[in-house]
């Protein structure tokens, strides 16, 4: 028999993870009069940046990836004094102060688990959660899912994985610990995603020996371009508008042209040519991988063919030994607290849930995802503009979107399950941005325009216009444009106003 469930007042939201996203979302919705209610299995929050958090993949001495003014939301700076990329206890202690200084203490259920989340009979959604021995089941009108993409391991089928005798055994990144336990051993590392190229760069100068095995081998950046994060240069507002202008095979062939000009062909280092079509290859990220291949001190692989005891067969007939395997293989989709309808309505599997832009599905009303998608790039002014969309649209500051709409957004999604998962950052936040009506109005602020196009596409960049804009946004947008050198005078160089009049080109011909 089912526990009676309480229903909450209309007002109340559900929230389900208090990671970045669940905060993000917390905060926004209680920016617009609604009442929160966090959700959070770990004992802290923090999601992945929370180490002591049972599905937190981040290991010792890890640092992000991204850019102290990119791995940030609008309303909290990082600490002055802060390096420009950050440790995980910065991480965490950052989400801390951001929840603290929003007024989100009062709001989390810490140590509250999930157990379970389907649609209520009388409408709504009914939430069952447990919490030192004690189950709740309640009723809310609105629920917002943001539990994360990297908390489920994705292991792949290699024959004799199961069986590896190395001394130190088979482990994914997720469980990686740190360096120590490898010197002096032979390592394979395997995949080629940012998390298993910085875990072999780790290892190779750390004193262990390294080998790296991959599907096919990606385009690899560095984390800085001429001493500016290389999102700042790749993942910019100017190179968003060109993905909506440019023929596919056009952009292909610019942004591989430009991936070698500032990164060089990882051929050039000793490994394996990436294919032509940079879009079918890949691109990744490791400032220090492709130096330690050119150095000997990482050997690179065909994939696996199977594994016999200790020794491992790569496609191709190669063969070699090896004490340890870490597989840095990515993530899988896990909603494990979803009802069967309802996981079956979403089409979820381990890669694809078929959504309207990411967020809302026409037959599950008054439910959201929030940052479930395989975003390549900062994630943080993301989650916030998805944040700010979905609080916007159950705070009636912004329609809903339309039935239709969403019918030809979810047919849209499953559509793109042919092509890459993989969301590009820039591309994600101007569509959320749009959706929430906060994409700021170039021709209005010529002064702005070249820090707006080439600068980093950070979150305070899109609290210039529309709602919840900030006084001080001009001046910090314009600070984070000139951060590391980079965008310090309003003219364009001749490069930039080329593609300035391609996108401004295509906006007048739409426009007529």
């Amino acid at each position: 028999m089912q526990q009676q469930a309480t229903v909450m007042p209309d007002n109340c939201v559900a929230v389900i993870g208090a990671g970045p996203g669940g905060l993000a979302a917390a905060k926004w919705l209680a920016a617009h009069g609604l009442d929160p209610v966090v959700f959070e299995a770990s004992a802290r929050l923090g999601g992945q940046w929370n180490s002591a958090c049972a599905t937190s993949t981040v290991w010792p001495g890890m640092r992000t990836n991204t850019s102290r003014i990119m791995t940030a939301f609008s309303d909290l700076d990082h600490a002055p004094g802060s390096a420009t990329y950050l440790t995980q206890d910065e991480m965490l202690d950052y989400l801390e102060r951001y929840a603290f200084v929003s007024g989100l203490l009062p709001k989390l259920r810490l140590s509250t688990r999930v157990e379970s989340l389907e649609p209520a009979a009388g409408g709504g959604w009914r939430i069952r959660s447990a919490s030192g021995g004690r189950e709740r089941s309640e009723v809310f009108r609105r629920v917002v899912v943001a539990t994360g993409r990297c908390g489920t391991p994705s292991v792949p089928e290699i024959s004799g994985l199961s069986g590896f005798s190395g001394s130190l055994g088979a482990i994914h990144a997720a469980q990686y610990n740190g360096v120590e336990r490898y010197r002096g051993r032979h390592v394979l590392v395997a995949g080629c995603s940012i998390s298993a190229l910085e875990i072999a760069s780790e290892l190779a100068y750390g004193g262990a020996r390294v080998t790296v095995a991959n599907r096919r081998q990606r385009y690899v950046l560095p984390k800085l371009i001429s001493g500016v994060p290389t999102e700042h240069v790749m993942f910019n507002r100017a190179a968003a508008l060109l993905g909506g202008v440019l023929p596919p095979p056009e952009l292909a062939a610019g942004l591989r042209a430009k991936v070698l000009a500032v990164a060089g062909n990882p051929a050039q280092f000793g490994a394996p040519a990436p294919d032509d079509d940079i879009f079918a290859a890949g691109v990744t990220q490791s400032q220090q991988f492709l130096p330690a291949v050119a150095e000997g001190r990482i050997a690179v692989m065909p994939w696996i063919e199977e594994i016999d005891g200790n020794r491992v067969l790569f496609r191709g007939g190669r063969r070699g030994e090896f004490d340890g395997i870490i597989l840095g293989t990515g993530y899988r989709l896990s909603l494990p607290f979803l009802d069967a309808a309802t996981t079956a309505t979403l089409g979820l599997d381990d890669v694809h849930m078929d959504l309207h832009d990411h967020t809302f599905h026409p037959d599950l009303p008054g439910l959201a995802f929030l940052g479930l998608y395989d975003l390549v790039g900062p994630y943080l002014p993301v989650l916030e503009l998805q944040a700010r969309w979905i609080s916007y649209c159950f705070a009636g500051v912004a329609p809903i979107p339309a039935q239709a709409e969403m019918v030809e957004g979810v047919a849209r999604a499953k559509a793109m399950r042919a092509g890459p998962p993989a969301v590009p950052m820039h591309v994600a936040a101007l569509g959320f941005a749009r959706n929430a009506g906060v994409d700021p109005d170039l021709s209005a602020r010529p002064d702005l325009e070249r820090a707006l196009l080439f600068g980093p596409l950070s979150a305070v960049s899109f609290r210039l216009d529309g709602a919840d804009a900030l006084p001080d946004a001009v001046a910090r947008v314009q600070g984070a444009a000139a951060a590391f050198g980079a965008v310090t005078d309003p003219a364009f160089t001749a490069e930039e106003q080329a593609i300035r009049g391609i996108v401004q080109g295509e906006a007048l011909s739409s426009a007529a």
